[in-house]
């Protein structure tokens, strides 16, 4: 059968992705979207687009029924469930092929004999896949730790444990079976060994219904935060040819077990010392396709089109390789704050063009990212002849990107590339556990005094008449942006105020900035004298070249370097050659309103509070760290812990409450006597 109009079941980046080899194709394509993403990209690049009303996933994206009506209503004839949401649901899949469409995805029972770890555990081990030897915990002892905890339904890091001692176990089965329960309807739960520094490492395949199975090379995806991928690449470097080989052909005996068709990926846990063991097969595209895509010279979505229409692969053995990929998965979120994601207007998102460089991505600039799904913005590819190479180019892409908005992984993504221990391919999944403080320390050669005497500069010249001006302009404009979720922001950036007014414009002036997301303040003095160019003030080493209300160039020590300022209201952005700023103006004199009381918990992220501790009361004790509040935001499930031993004397949070950024959940008064508080009352991710 010929497909004609394919409904994407997903949003967000992977939709945009397939739209766009839909039409190198020729093919319709049909959006699906939630209330949440009216305006999202995946919607404006659509040919016709389908609402499912609600914003949470369990009302949209994750009900299959509404998922192929919407089909049928827009004259659908094949369906693509892309990754995440139902994509691996072997009902879904069904359901679409009894309501006459094309599945773009593997035999409903590929998915079913898969889709329990511990059911597709036992089938590869009769397909002779090496495997890690399942624990049993009722008769787990100490020769048996460390263990893994692993949920038997699902991925991505729920209902996933690390067991080091004993006596840890029973409750941590509790806790991840429940996890597992809440994420994938089924608390099934299994223990295996823990490898140590262990390397992820998977094979990509894509099978026909001709007997025809590739195995599209090996990737590396060992460095993960919260047991999911950060960065990929292909192939996986490190690995001798017999390990390679070994790699590829139980790939393929994985997939022939289940009588597989598509595109699916085989993940396998390689040990320090070269053993690989199975861990589990995604029936569907991965986030991390790309870096095979661009080794191979394939379009995997264009294939599985072509599986799904019972058309045979092109040839018996796939294409050769060339070169290396590195994919960098650019987040919107805190490396530094316990990976806490953040929302709000993405103003402007610039990626550098060239050869070897690729962008994934589910936004443009003045989109906003919101609370309800995933907070990857992006996915930036760089493919060159050698690892050094494409490592090279993608570090310096994502340091030339400007993204404004939310705070961002970026800064981690440029020095984890950068780091010796991957430039020498020394991977493994405890990367980040090891390295987190170093990478997101403050950075040596960042000048973040001068890209603020930038900001000011730039803001001096703008003057008083072009703040007004813009500020007419943004009024004019921003009012359906801000309805619609799409600032207009982008259009017309507003400067930022500046300080006190002074009638003796040759004076000193002085302009206060807070860098984000760290806290650190600074204070610039310049002067403007008689030749109206603003100039530094106290502030030796340094000369202005040129300024402009956007661009200003400075001599530091002898060292030209140019800075590209963008603001918007109290917002400065300051883009550098070799990295980025962003500040908060703040007033000449403190508001005594904006001071919170001590022992106040404030929400760290726009989400729904879920539940909270059991008898939590205004009047109740308070132990220092002890979780009182669970909030939810972007899939993810955080812990408000008390900040101190007391008394809560306040509680503004319910279960079901919506609650903004900075929004005041309770108050615990400190108790002198009592035990040392908890540095800071930060969130702790649980999912």
């Amino acid at each position: 059968m010929t497909i004609t109009t394919l409904l994407v079941a997903n949003r967000g980046e992977i939709a945009c992705r397939i739209f766009r080899t839909c039409r190198d194709l020729g093919i319709t394509t049909v959006a699906v979207y939630s209330d949440a993403d009216a305006d999202a990209l995946h919607v404006r690049e659509a040919d016709l687009a389908v609402r499912l009303p609600g914003a949470a996933p369990a009302d949209t994206y994750l009900r299959g029924d509404l998922v192929v009506a919407a089909a049928r209503a827009a004259g659908a004839d094949a369906v693509h469930p892309g990754y995440g949401f139902l994509s691996e649901n072997a009902a879904f899949a069904a359901a679409v092929q009894d309501a006459g469409l094309v599945w773009v995805g593997p035999p409903v029972k590929a998915i079913e004999l898969m889709a329990s770890k511990t059911r597709a555990k036992e089938l590869m081990a009769g397909a002779g896949v090496p495997l890690l030897a399942p624990v049993d915990p009722a008769t787990a002892s100490e020769d048996d730790l460390p263990l893994l905890l692993k949920a038997a339904a699902g991925g991505g890091g729920r209902g996933m444990r690390i067991v080091r001692e004993l006596d840890a176990l029973p409750g941590e089965l509790l806790a991840a079976a429940a996890e597992a329960a809440s994420a994938f309807g089924d608390g099934e739960v299994f223990a295996e060994p823990y490898v140590e520094r262990g390397r992820h490492v998977e094979v990509q395949v894509m099978a026909d219904a001709h007997d025809t199975v590739w195995a599209l090379g090996t990737r590396d995806c060992s460095l993960q935060r919260r047991h999911q991928k950060v960065i990929e690449e292909a192939p996986a470097p490190g690995l001798d040819e017999a390990l390679r080989t070994r790699l590829h052909e139980a790939a393929v005996a994985a997939a022939r077990a289940v009588g597989y068709r598509g595109a699916g990926t085989v993940e396998f846990l390689v040990s320090a010392e070269g053993r690989p063991y199975f861990l589990e097969m995604n029936t569907r595209l991965q986030v991390e396709h790309p870096v095979t895509e661009a080794v191979f010279g394939l379009d995997l979505v264009a294939l599985q089109l072509r599986v799904a229409e019972g058309e045979p692969l092109s040839s018996p053995e796939p294409p050769q390789p060339s070169g290396h990929a590195v994919e960098a998965r650019l987040y919107a979120e805190d490396p530094a704050r316990d990976w806490q994601p953040q929302t709000g207007a993405l103003l402007t998102l610039e990626v550098p063009e060239g050869p070897g460089l690729r962008l994934d991505t589910g936004y443009t600039g003045g989109d906003t990212i919101g609370v309800h799904y995933d907070p990857m913005i992006a996915k930036v590819i760089a493919h060159a002849p050698t690892r050094t190479e494409a490592v090279r180019l993608l570090a310096r892409a994502l340091e030339r990107a400007r993204i404004h908005g939310p705070v961002t992984n970026r800064d981690l993504l440029v020095r984890s590339l950068r780091h010796p221990d991957f430039a020498a391919a020394r991977l493994d999944t405890g990367f980040y556990d090891r390295h987190l403080a170093e990478l997101t320390a403050p950075a040596a050669g960042r000048d973040p005094v001068t890209a603020a005497l930038a900001a000011t500069l730039a803001e001096a010249v703008r003057g008083p008449e072009a703040v007004r001006g813009a500020e007419a302009v943004r009024g004019a404009e921003g009012g359906r942006g801000a309805e619609e979720g799409r600032g207009s922001a982008v259009a017309a950036p507003a400067p930022a105020r500046f300080g006190a007014w002074r009638n003796v414009p040759s004076g000193p002036q002085r302009k206060r900035y807070r860098s984000e997301p760290d806290g650190t303040e600074h204070e610039v003095a310049y002067r403007t004298p008689r030749t109206g160019v603003p100039e530094p003030h106290e502030t030796t080493g340094t000369r202005v070249l040129t300024a402009t209300p956007d661009h200003v160039t400075l001599e530091v020590d002898g060292l030209t370097r140019h800075f590209a300022v963008t603001a918007y209201a109290d917002r400065v952005h300051v883009d550098a050659t070799d990295a980025s700023y962003t500040f908060t103006a703040l007033p000449r004199f403190t508001d005594p309103a904006t001071h919170t009381a001590p022992g106040s918990l404030l929400a760290p992220m726009p989400g729904t509070v879920v539940r909270l501790a059991e008898g939590l009361a205004a009047g109740v004790a308070v132990e220092a760290g002890q979780p009182l509040i669970w909030l939810e935001a972007m899939k993810m499930e955080h812990r408000i812990l008390a900040p101190a031993s007391g008394t809560l004397t306040a509680l503004h949070a319910a279960p079901g409450h919506q609650v903004e950024v900075g929004a005041l959940l309770a108050v615990v008064q400190e108790d002198p006597a009592a035990t040392t508080p908890v540095p800071h009352p930060v969130p702790e991710e649980t999912a």
